[in-house]
């Protein structure tokens, strides 16, 4: 393997027969003869950027697309070859799984060039391969072998967002809380950010499987059919997850409303109990001629016996009633 900061990641020039690790003087004198080339560049370096526009050979559409800052999955065919760009989720440390990472390919049946800005996970495994002198032989096999790799990856974050979301139905059932609606939310708009990338993804792989190159071979087309219908199952899968938090995020309001009726209603009753024994106490404690018992030692005990009986005959209405 061959990393410096020049900006070359990975090189290689692989056959059915052997591979090896090379760099940039091997690369500018490869020859389709020597074998397969492949070559991983880090984009926003100067020395990768001046070979890919002066030294690679490539159509001037490639080198845009393989030095673009912003891209979307698609496949384009130049002359033979193929322009791909696909997405993986972020592994790097400190990221967001939906803040997808991009990867530029050209490759045509004799060499492929890859790059990137940041650190994509699946790439870093097919160089592992390649230095323990495993993994694809053609470069076919090579596209194959990144799409499964890149759709493994995702498949962990999608399974990680359905266990989060069975975690809070749980949650919701045992104890609802206004906390657990935030954490629905988060977990909705990932899935939706997921869903944005994949979609296009699936499109493009479908393109993949169908181009008419001859170095794709039946057993290459057959695995990109099996990625495609993976996506399209987490596709699905993210679907579900959206729909799933929009419904329990419904259940959780209206669990939520619920309790505070719960709470607004005994408040209700509370008030409504002692509405009439406040009037009663008011009316006795101004002071002005003719208030009863006002002159009888007993006065006190025959209002507390008043206001008991009252109390007493309320909560008996509200239970004849059924609003206890």
């Amino acid at each position: 393997m061959s990393t410096n900061p020049s900006g070359l990641l990975n090189a290689f020039i692989f056959s059915k027969d052997a591979v090896r690790s090379v760099g940039w003087e091997e690369i500018r004198a490869w020859s389709p003869e020597q074998g397969i080339l492949w070559a991983h560049l880090d984009f926003t370096r100067q020395d990768s950027v001046n070979w890919i526009n002066d030294e690679s050979g490539l159509d001037e559409l490639a080198k845009e697309s393989l030095t673009a800052d912003e891209t979307r999955p698609r496949i384009t065919d130049i002359d033979g070859g193929l322009l791909i760009s696909l997405r993986g989720v972020n592994g790097n440390p400190g990221s967001d799984p939906e803040d997808m990472v991009a990867v530029r390919i050209y490759c045509d049946e004799n060499r492929i060039v890859t790059t990137r800005r940041r650190r994509l996970f699946t790439i870093r495994k097919i160089a592992d391969e390649f230095d323990a002198d495993r993994g694809p032989r053609t470069v076919g096999a090579f596209i194959a072998l990144l799409a499964d790799g890149l759709v493994e990856q995702m498949s962990k974050v999608i399974q990680e967002l359905e266990d989060r979301l069975d975690d809070l139905e749980e949650q919701m059932l045992e104890d609802p809380s206004a906390r657990a609606r935030g954490q629905l939310l988060d977990l909705r708009r990932e899935a939706i950010m997921l869903r944005r990338y994949l979609s296009p993804q699936r499109e493009a792989l479908n393109g993949l499987k169908g181009q008419e190159i001859d170095w794709l071979s039946k057993r290459d087309r057959l695995q990109l059919r099996e990625v495609n219908d993976q996506i399209t199952r987490y596709v699905e899968d993210l679907d579900s997850v959206r729909d799933r938090a929009a419904v329990a995020n419904e259940e959780l309001a209206a669990r939520l409303a619920e309790q505070l009726n719960a709470r607004m209603y005994l408040l209700s009753i509370i008030a409504g109990i002692f509405l009439p024994l406040g009037f009663l106490t008011g009316l006795f404690g101004i002071n002005v001629g003719g208030m009863p018992w006002v002159e009888n030692s007993g006065g006190f005990l025959i209002v507390s016996v008043l206001l008991t009986v009252i109390t007493l005959l309320q909560l008996a209405y509200f239970r004849f009633k059924r609003w206890l």
